[in-house]
């Protein structure tokens, strides 16, 4: 074999070594991308149900489970420091209390321990007395709620609501010349500005004062005080009572 032809045998000896063969062609290296995202798929567990709070809301309103709204009117509230599941359970709480199938024991429960607004306004406007009445006497409630409760049907819700500290002056003084308002309510009105509640604006608590001494259905021993007020507004009214 001549120099020239060993030659060219080595060339083409070379060049059929350099190509790839068909099995390592058709076997791409894998990239590990690709390798973790599909074991992540793989580890992947479907997403707890989880109810939304306006479908837990109206659920809960028009429920007829006394026994669920009894247990969810007891549950204690979350701690104030997780904000979403605090919120959402006051919220909840709302559709509880404005749903008579919730047994009146647990409105009442609520009426006498929640400081929220939203609930109270519901058992504001409760069909029982007993729960509107706790509300009147709730001291967490807004002044013009406890307004409102100054003129309920109902005596006793009046009355409790007169003698909140929340309630406002101009509440107090029409509350104090109704002529349907109870002995026992005016003579706790007879006493503000002087011994219960001294801090209270003079001129105020005078005129409430004053309607009280007005009005026929004081008793005597609160209209016999009276005519010793220090206000001399109110002495005279109540020397002009005979």
């Amino acid at each position: 074999m001549t120099d020239q032809a060993a030659q060219s045998s080595e060339q083409q000896a070379a060049q059929t070594a350099a190509q790839p063969t068909p099995q390592s062609a058709a076997q791409p290296v894998p990239r590990s991308g690709s390798t973790q995202s599909a074991a992540q798929s793989g580890s992947t567990q479907p997403a707890p149900d989880f109810e939304p709070l306006t479908a837990t809301y109206e659920r809960l309103r028009h429920s007829t489970d006394s026994a669920e709204l009894s247990e969810f009117a007891r549950r204690p509230l979350p701690d104030r420091s997780d904000q979403a599941a605090f919120s959402r359970a006051t919220a909840l709480l709302e559709a509880v209390a404005g749903n008579p199938c919730t047994p009146e024991a647990d409105r009442l429960f609520l009426a006498q321990t929640m400081p929220f607004p939203n609930i109270l306004v519901k058992l504001s406007a409760d069909p029982s007395a007993e729960v509107r009445q706790a509300v009147a006497m709730n001291g967490d409630d807004k002044n013009w709620l406890v307004g409102r409760l100054t003129k309920d049907a109902v005596p006793e819700v009046r009355d409790a609501a007169l003698r909140n500290r929340r309630t406002s002056w101009k509440m107090r003084l029409e509350g104090a010349q109704d002529p349907t308002a109870d002995a026992q309510t005016l003579e706790f009105l007879s006493h503000l500005g002087i011994d219960s509640e001294p801090d209270a604006p003079a001129i105020l608590a005078s005129m409430v004062r004053r309607a009280v001494a007005l009005n026929p259905n004081v008793d005597a021993e609160t209209l016999s005080r009276l005519r010793d007020d220090p206000s001399a507004e109110v002495a005279k009214a109540a020397k002009s009572r005979n």
